[in-house]
C-alpha cells in the first residue's frame, strides 16, 4: 500500500487566492430563509439564474476532486410531466417550474481521475509531485473494489491491520462505501444548487419521495448511477410553506467536546 501521508505536508506552491470580503448578513438571510417549498407560483425561472445556480452547484467540496454527480436539468415538457409523475404527483413537484435530478456516480471515478491527470499535463502551472503522486498511485487503489468487490475486500484487512498500530483510513473499501462516498458529495452539491436558488430570489424543495427505478430509466442511466434526490425550482407561493420551522434543541445535535 502506499503511503497514507501523503498530504501530511503543505506542498509548496505559488498559488495565491485571496477571498473576497463577505456580508455575513447576508449569508445568514440565505440560509434561514432556505425553506422547504411545496407549492409554487406561476412565476418562471429565467434561464441564466437557474443556469448559474447549477454551475454555482458544482462548485461543492467532493471528494478527491473527483465530482462523483450529474444534474439533469429536466427541460423537456413530455420528460417533465413524466417526472412530476415519478415524483408521486407530490404539490412541490407538479407546481414547479424547473426540476432538477442529482444523480450519484460511483462509476466515474476513473474517468474524472484521467481528468485530473490530464489537467496536470496540460497546465503551466507547478503540481506538486505528491499530487501527481496521489492521483496516479492513490486514487486507483483508494477507489477500485474490483471484480465481486475482491480488492475492496483485501483493503479491508489489509487497512484494519494497518490501523492497530496507526490512524488509518477505513474507506471505501466497498461497492456500500462507494455508494455512500458518492451520495455525500452529491448531497453537498444539492445543499449549494439550494442556497444559490435562494440567493438569487428563488425557492426549492428537495424531495426522496420518488420512483427512483422509473427516473433512472427516464434519463436512460447506466445501473450504477444513483438518484441522489430531485430538486424543484421556482417561486414561492402564498401557501407554500405548510408552517413554522421546526428544529429540536441544539444541544441534542452540537457536541462541544
Amino acid at each position: 500500500m502506499p503511503k497514507v501521508e501523503i498530504f501530511k505536508n503543505p506542498p509548496k506552491v505559488k498559488h495565491k487566492e485571496i477571498p473576497p470580503e463577505i456580508n455575513k448578513e447576508e449569508i445568514i438571510k440565505t440560509i434561514e430563509s432556505r425553506r422547504s417549498v411545496r407549492v409554487f407560483s406561476n412565476e418562471e425561472v429565467l434561464y441564466e439564474d437557474m443556469k448559474k445556480c447549477l454551475e454555482l452547484a458544482v462548485l461543492a467540496p467532493n471528494s478527491s476532486n473527483l465530482q462523483p454527480w450529474e444534474f439533469y436539468w429536466v427541460r423537456d415538457n413530455q420528460k417533465k410531466e413524466a417526472l412530476k409523475k415519478y415524483c408521486l404527483s407530490q404539490p412541490a413537484a407538479t407546481t414547479a417550474p424547473e426540476l432538477i435530478v442529482c444523480v450519484a456516480r460511483t462509476d466515474t471515478w476513473k474517468r474524472n481521475n484521467k481528468l485530473m491527470l490530464n489537467h496536470f499535463k496540460k497546465t503551466d502551472k507547478y503540481i506538486p509531485k505528491a499530487a501527481l503522486q496521489y492521483y496516479k498511485k492513490i486514487v486507483p487503489i483508494a477507489y477500485n473494489q474490483g471484480p465481486f468487490g475482491l480488492i475492496g475486500l483485501i483493503k479491508k484487512i489489509t487497512l484494519s491491520i494497518m490501523g492497530v498500530k496507526q490512524p488509518t483510513p477505513r474507506q471505501p473499501t466497498s461497492y456500500s462505501d462507494m455508494r455512500v462516498w458518492a451520495h455525500k458529495s452529491a448531497a453537498l452539491a444539492c445543499e449549494n444548487l439550494m442556497l444559490s436558488l435562494r440567493a438569487f430570489g428563488y425557492d426549492s424543495c428537495p424531495m426522496e419521495g420518488m420512483d427512483s427505478k422509473r427516473i433512472q430509466k427516464l434519463l436512460q442511466l447506466p445501473k450504477k448511477a444513483e438518484i441522489c434526490m430531485v430538486i424543484s425550482a421556482g417561486k414561492r407561493a402564498e401557501n407554500g410553506i405548510y408552517g413554522k420551522r421546526i428544529r429540536f434543541d441544539n444541544s441534542l445535535f452540537i457536541k462541544e467536546i
